[in-house]
């Protein structure tokens, strides 16, 4: 899949779902049952034991269906690696340039982490294809939305503080897609291997994001 069909099914799905776990069979179960839900996206973490296997096994099992992409990258090397096993996007919790400069060599959707106007715009100057706010509960939605006003060609990502029913909000003050992890990915449900309910979890998102996009 190429750089512009990747972000383009991400941003029309409006949301990448973020997962830390090592179990790659429940973790296929978890992507099919979201996937159904209508989420196309997943960022596995580095900070999921063994991330660059489970990326290659996910990619390898489910990449027809579902976008796999690595997040919690700290640099180059790391999003080299990732992207080598499979990885179609490219997420980190901060603005580092030599991780934008080789993702963008690669590319390969790169999505740097960034806090403030000046960050935002400088990661966007450098060529970040979506910009992740976080952690984005801390300055909340009108801050998207007064960012939005002198910088409308931003790409924004919210990062922290976004739920199932909520998720729509974040759109309409400016998002073009959140990253949500426990609030769609129930710990219980997956601890019982209750799979219908992350699918039900995953409609009720999608359906927020629709309901944002109306307004």
């Amino acid at each position: 899949m190429k750089k512009e069909e990747i972000l383009e099914q991400i941003t029309k799905s409006g949301a990448i779902a973020i997962i830390r776990m090592n179990d790659s069979e429940k973790l296929k179960r978890i992507s099919e049952a979201i996937h159904k839900g209508g989420v196309a996206a997943i960022e596995i973490t580095m900070t999921t034991p063994n991330a660059l296997s489970v990326i290659e096994e996910l990619s390898r099992t489910m990449g027809k269906d579902i976008i796999v992409g690595v997040g919690s990258v700290m640099n180059s090397k790391t999003a080299t690696e990732a992207i080598n096993a499979g990885a179609q996007f490219v997420v980190s919790p901060f603005f580092k340039r030599e991780i934008i400069d080789t993702v963008k060599k690669l590319n390969i959707p790169v999505m740097p982490g960034a806090f403030t106007p000046t960050e935002i715009q400088t990661a966007y100057e450098y060529g970040a294809d979506i910009v992740k706010v976080f952690p984005a509960d801390v300055v909340g939605m009108a801050f998207f939305k007064a960012i939005k006003g002198p910088m409308p060609y931003l790409k924004l990502m919210p990062t922290g503080g976004v739920t199932l029913t909520n998720a729509g909000e974040w759109l309409e003050a400016g998002a073009c897609a959140v990253g949500v992890g426990t609030a769609l990915l129930d710990k219980k449900a997956i601890e019982e291997n209750n799979f219908k309910k992350l699918t039900e979890n995953a409609i009720i998102l999608v359906n927020s994001i629709a309901e944002g996009r109306k307004k």
